[in-house]
């Protein structure tokens, strides 16, 4: 058969049928009727010869199979061709009518023996799933067949007082009834299992929030019990002390830390800040300069925060790379021990950096008599809320806003005394918070027209009015590392 096919392969006579089709098609138009006539001999002529060809390959294949091999493909495939072949004027319409049944007879026998496979594979898993049954049971019965067969032991031994046996089966079938009882127990709470994970985890959430509450009212508490407004100031940094860590707190807690400190920052906007406003209309009479005193302040802030965190991650990373071992990176074990040991920051450090930075900044002034050691306070609070999203993955940031900038509705709200037709920002009232360059929560701003060149006319007097540096007041309280300030005697510790 092989010989066969080979041969007729090598002939190409399937070729030239196809080149003699295509040049009969091409021609046809142009030949007379006895040239297309001669062409269309010569074409059966060279059909016939690949029919007797594929007719001889057709029974030396069916004969190399066997006596009984390839019957089911004859009576199907070749037979109702054969008999399409002698048929009238509509044989051809009727074979194809045919081979399609056949077709579609032999894919509704290959989608049968695909249903059967499957449920054979259905069936396999069913015997699988009965045989672990039936083996279940089989350790059930063994273990009754055990309690059976001590309780008939209990009863040979004890064949000589009636009472004594009767009692003894009594508990017996008490105990093997609280046995099965405690077994159907046990397969509820099985059976509950993935409720009691769930539940633990909602549990370990609200015991994180918990945790930081109770570390907040720590604070205050230690705070409004502190006579001194700040800590004593070291120019070495002290060694950190290694406490006990749980491994991943930091990443386990980051979304309820992050609801924490979200709904912190606003408090600050709504109470903190206020107080602040209060505070500084005592000494100044302008609102524009007490907003943008508060304003700078919550960026200074942000800042000195900041790099607080970084210089404090570098100084726990030395500490702990020394002796770092177990699955977590060392990256890991370094944010769990700023996030359970926050109290360490020195924040009072950064406060005096941002009461520094606001005493040279261009943009504001204060009367000489006193300082802006009076908002110390809201400093304080937004240094400690700053430095504690810088834990958050990913961290949590201020927009950067500049006066003359093209005012956003994304990200600022128009305070209420704003020109409402302007496009322009004059000055922020309050920053907003971001989170991967997508604002989280809106800031404040005031609009008002010419805002560009207003902001420029002052920013110029400013800088040609303003000659103090510090104030006695700031330098002595600076000089005086570890005595109360008088105006801050009140004032929150950390």
């Amino acid at each position: 058969m092989a010989d066969g096919l080979r041969r007729l392969v090598g002939a190409e006579s399937g070729r030239v049928l196809q080149e003699k089709l295509e040049s009969w098609y091409r021609d046809y138009e142009l030949n007379s009727c006895d040239q297309n006539l001669n062409r269309c001999c010569e074409i059966i002529e060279l059909n016939s010869e690949i029919q007797g060809q594929l007719f001889t390959i057709l029974n030396e294949t069916s004969r190399e199979g066997g006596h009984y091999a390839g019957v089911e493909t004859i009576k199907t495939r070749l037979l109702p061709w054969l008999g399409t072949c002698f048929s009238c004027a509509t044989s051809g319409r009727l074979f194809e009518t045919n081979l399609s049944l056949t077709q579609d007879s032999i894919e509704k026998e290959r989608q049968l023996r695909e249903l059967a496979s499957n449920q054979t594979f259905q069936l396999q898993e069913l015997q699988e799933e009965l045989t672990s049954t039936r083996l279940q049971l089989n350790h059930v019965q063994q273990d009754l067949a055990k309690t059976q067969l001590a309780l008939e032991d209990t009863k040979t031994k004890s064949a000589t007082t009636l009472l004594a046996a009767e009692d003894e089966i009594v508990q017996l079938k008490a105990a093997l009834k609280t046995s099965r009882a405690q077994e159907k127990d046990a397969l509820r709470k099985l059976d509950r299992l993935n409720d009691y994970e769930q539940q633990i985890e909602i549990l370990r959430d609200e015991i994180s929030i918990l945790d930081a509450q109770k570390s907040v009212l720590q604070n205050r508490l230690a705070r409004s019990r502190s006579p001194s407004p700040r800590h004593s100031e070291s120019k070495s940094p002290s060694p950190l002390p290694l406490r006990s860590c749980s491994p991943g707190r930091a990443r386990r807690t980051n979304a309820s830390r992050r609801a924490y400190l979200v709904a912190r920052f606003g408090d600050i906007y709504a109470q903190e800040r206020l107080d602040a406003e209060t505070l500084l209309r005592t000494y100044i009479n302008d609102m524009e300069m007490v907003q943008r005193i508060i304003y700078i302040a919550a960026v200074e802030s942000f800042h000195a925060a900041k790099m607080a965190y970084r210089q404090f991650k570098i100084r726990v990373r030395e500490t702990l790379s020394l002796g770092h071992s177990g699955p977590e990176s060392l990256e890991d074990t370094v944010l769990d021990y700023i996030v359970r040991h926050e109290d360490l920051y020195d924040v009072q450090a950064s406060v005096n950096e941002v009461i520094c930075s606001m005493n040279i900044n261009p943009k504001i002034s204060f009367p000489p008599e006193t300082d802006f050691i009076v908002i110390s306070t809201l400093i304080r609070e937004l240094c400690r809320v700053a430095f504690s999203m810088q834990t958050l993955a990913p961290p949590l940031d201020i927009a950067f806003g500049t006066d003359g900038e093209l005012f956003s509705e994304t990200k600022y709200h128009r305070s209420f005394h704003s020109d409402f037709t302007a496009a322009l920002v004059a000055y922020h009232v309050w920053p907003a918070l971001m989170e991967n360059d997508v604002v989280i929560v809106k800031g404040e701003a005031v609009t008002k027209r010419g805002a560009l060149w207003s902001h420029r006319s002052r920013s110029r007097s400013r800088s040609r009015s303003r000659s103090r540096s510090t104030s006695p007041l700031l330098s002595h309280h600076l000089s005086r590392s570890r005595s109360p300030s008088p105006l801050r005697s009140g004032s929150p510790r950390h």
